[in-house]
């Protein structure tokens, strides 16, 4: 464990990254999806789930509310199996992973009470809990913040109840928990204001081949009836959108042609529609996506990010990368979260010229990047700094790379099927 802490990546920079790349299933599914299992006890086979570390502790979280789980890193397929005999998710588990806080819903939904620990501080800002304990007391929860835990029982019948919940503000974990703890509910429940991603749409998907009646995923307006059980059932995890933006806009920053397989490119046209602007020759050919951006100079584009279908914060580290490169000025706003710019000192140590002014970043494009010895503060500002790294003259260590642990299945394997040169080093 030790190791896996000062684990460092070592970056020769330089190279046009060539090649192809195959995307693999999106973390953002993937953990909601294992921990919907809680909502059965049969077996749940599930496909395409990539071996990162915070899959690696969902499977710990469920073996602790005993489940049984097999996993299989290289097929990517997981069994998921037996009742769950404990709804409390400890803080040691939760500490690791804020994802954690969606085993509240189900928990509550199929055992009648739920305890599960408040997940504490976020390096890129607040995740506030409080529209999931709102949704959870609109289907007749109780609940109680007590010792550092979230405290949720169903008062009555021991069901959640059928409810209408109106989304105070657009929250991709918030409309998961609820749909989740709403598909064991007594009656039909609607959540308006939620989230539009591709992984909710995904979770919908895999509930209802569990049994759940779930309508409308993808739009704003949730409608779910109520059944009795959930079943088990068969799933792939979709493919990884802010994997595969994050692999193609590596190959326009080393000016090289990455053709990324396996993607779902409706997923992203929010990303490939701004890699054009920045003058990327991008083409989709069914589920592969390639930009080639051979003899190609970077255009600056401005970019605002936004719920789905708008500009994802998951990526804009990355292409502030693409327009500290760029041949211009550009702007890159953040409106999602208020502590996500962690990334730009790093990028300035190797000699990007970016300011930060509030919520927006200026970014005045350089020829060149310089390899420096970096730091890595959250997932997407690692991703970004490997990019940084791979367009950069000389070498580049990025430290803390644990957090790219979480996000990116065997990193330096496909880097380096691209041709690129990163190792791991402690």
């Amino acid at each position: 464990m030790t190791a896996f802490k000062t684990a460092k990546f070592k970056i020769q920079g330089g190279k046009p990254l060539d090649g192809e790349v195959k995307i693999s299933g999106a973390k953002n599914a993937a953990l909601p999806i294992l921990l919907s299992t809680i909502l059965t006890s049969d077996t749940v086979v599930l496909k395409n789930v990539p071996d990162l570390a915070d899959v690696k502790t969902s499977f710990k979280l469920l073996q602790d509310l005993g489940k049984i789980c097999t996993y299989d890193a290289r097929t990517g397929e997981a069994v998921i199996s037996g009742a769950v005999t404990s709804y409390v998710a400890s803080y040691e588990l939760v500490k690791t992973m804020r994802a954690s806080i969606m085993a509240l819903g189900p928990l509550v939904a199929f055992c009648g009470q739920a305890e599960v620990s408040l997940p504490g501080g976020c390096a890129i800002g607040a995740r506030p809990v409080d529209l999931h304990i709102k949704g959870l007391q609109a289907m007749g929860a109780q609940i109680k913040l007590d010792d550092g835990y979230i405290k949720a029982t169903a008062i009555g019948s021991g069901r959640l109840q059928g409810g209408h919940i109106v989304m105070d503000k657009v929250s991709v974990t918030g409309t998961e928990n609820l749909m989740m703890a709403a598909c064991l509910g007594n009656g039909t429940t609607i959540i308006d204001n939620a989230a539009l991603e591709p992984e909710i749409v995904d979770l919908a998907h895999c509930l209802n081949k569990m049994g759940a009646k779930i309508k409308g995923e993808g739009t704003p307006r949730l409608e779910i009836e109520g059944v009795e059980k959930l079943h088990g059932c068969e799933h792939s995890v979709v493919a990884d959108r802010i994997e595969a933006g994050t692999y193609l806009i590596a190959g326009i920053a080393t000016h090289g042609v990455v053709t990324c397989l396996n993607t779902l490119p409706s997923s992203l046209e929010s990303v490939l529609q701004k890699l054009r602007q920045a003058n990327a020759l991008i083409t989709v050919d069914g589920t592969s996506i390639t930009a080639d951006m051979r003899n190609r100079q970077i255009k600056p584009v401005d970019v605002v990010t936004a719920p789905h279908p708008g500009f994802p914060t998951d990526m804009q580290a990355q292409i502030t990368v693409l327009n500290a490169l760029s041949d211009g000025v550009s702007s890159v706003t953040e409106t999602i979260f208020e502590n996500r710019f962690m990334h730009i000192a790093e990028l300035i140590r190797m000699g990007a010229h970016i300011e930060i002014r509030g919520n927006t970043v200026i970014c005045e494009g350089v020829s060149q990047l310089k390899g420096a010895q970096v730091m890595s503060s959250d997932l997407r500002a690692s991703a970004s700094l490997v990019i940084a790294g791979l367009a950069a003259e000389g070498t580049t260590i990025v430290d803390r790379i644990y957090h790219m642990d979480r996000g990116y299945e065997h990193i330096e394997t496909k880097v380096g099927s691209l041709g690129g040169i990163i190792e791991r080093i402690y």
